[in-house]
């Protein structure tokens, strides 16, 4: 997910949810977590303002543009989750109403009753900065409180320095003092946010970002999880970055995996990835790797806490359909997800 602008926002509330305190569901807990089973195949959405796959303009406030509509009218019953990765509409400070009726209009093109995530864009955990995140806590909670979002998820990286954006977030500063401001940031974020944090493992494209510092990506994660007692998401694509960086391909690709922290982890997210040159590239781009079912046919029954699998950023035309390249590697997945969750992969539609 990359963000579009940089924006502000304002006020927050205390809250909680965490999994080393967290054996029985809380009376406030969300149904997800009352129900702790299995959700199958949930879909993420990149929805910026202004692009044909994302948010309009209008009269009473936002919509979806009609190629968003088509994909959700045609795709939405595969789903038995959802999110969308929050792109700021302007430079404005930020307030949930200038959102909720384009996010109201996405929710209501999609079925009814299905669990709702939240990709946030403006946590920025990774940064060796260190400044008030009420303000985004705060805008959260109240899109929280209208939508009931089951979770909250960020990629652990330094999305913006000095209140610019990056072109793509970057993975952490990897020394000790790096991981020491991260995991008070990931534990502030999750104290402050209503709904559970799930703090994703970071890309390191190689060649789209650099790396600062020489900690372990895998022990570095896992001690941060650990140390401010947070949910994960498990990237495929940014696991599978790693290990390509690390001269881990073909069966190797496995290795050290078990170095993460799999209890941990109650998501996993697939978005389209492409090898250029032998170097591992998260594109975007909708169409998955065969690696990328092969390591996620691997984590599925390591991951014990695993809530689903997300295909992230699906790209389609103005008719709503897949694009030809991805639908072989979609319907795989469909297929391995259905298997794991004992569901019969949803509306074949």
């Amino acid at each position: 997910m990359t963000v579009h602008v940089p924006p502000a926002a304002g006020s927050a509330q205390a809250a909680r949810t965490t999994p080393a305190a967290r054996t029985t569901p809380a009376p406030g807990a969300t149904a997800v977590e009352r129900a702790n089973t299995r959700l199958g195949l949930g879909v993420g959405m990149d929805l910026p303002w202004g692009e044909k796959t994302g948010f309009a303009e209008s009269a009473e406030g936002g919509d979806v543009t009609p190629r968003v509509r088509a994909f959700l009218k045609r795709h939405a019953g595969h789903f038995g989750y959802s999110f969308f990765a929050f792109q700021p509409r302007n430079r404005a400070r930020l307030r949930a109403t200038d959102y909720v009726r384009a996010y109201d209009r996405l929710y209501e093109a999609m079925p009814a009753g299905a669990p709702r995530a939240f990709h946030q864009t403006l946590l920025n955990m990774g940064t060796p900065e260190v400044y008030d995140r009420r303000p985004v806590t705060d805008f959260t909670n109240e899109l929280h409180a209208r939508y009931g979002f089951s979770w909250v998820v960020e990629d652990l990286g330094i999305w913006s320095l000095r209140g610019r954006p990056l072109p793509y977030p970057l993975p952490p500063v990897m020394t000790e003092r790096g991981l020491e401001l991260a995991t008070e940031n990931a534990r502030q974020t999750r104290e402050l946010l209503e709904p559970p944090l799930h703090v994703e493992f970071p890309g390191y494209t190689e060649g789209g970002s650099f790396i600062l510092g020489g900690l372990d990506g895998f022990d570095y994660f896992k001690r941060l999880a650990d140390d401010a007692d947070v949910w994960v998401t498990l990237d495929v694509g940014h696991i599978l970055s790693y290990q390509w960086l690390r001269g881990r391909t073909g069966q190797s690709m496995y290795d050290e995996i078990e170095r993460l922290p799999l209890d941990r982890c109650r998501e996993l997210h697939l978005s389209g990835c492409q090898i250029v040159g032998g170097k591992f590239r998260d594109l975007h781009h909708g169409i998955l790797l065969d690696e990328q079912l092969e390591l996620t046919r691997h984590l599925l029954p390591v991951c014990p806490n695993l809530l689903g699998v997300t295909y992230e950023d699906p790209v389609y035309g103005e008719d709503g359909v897949l694009i030809e390249k991805s639908r072989r590697n979609y319907e795989r997945l469909r297929l391995l997800v259905a298997e794991w969750a004992g569901c019969p992969g949803r509306s074949a539609s």
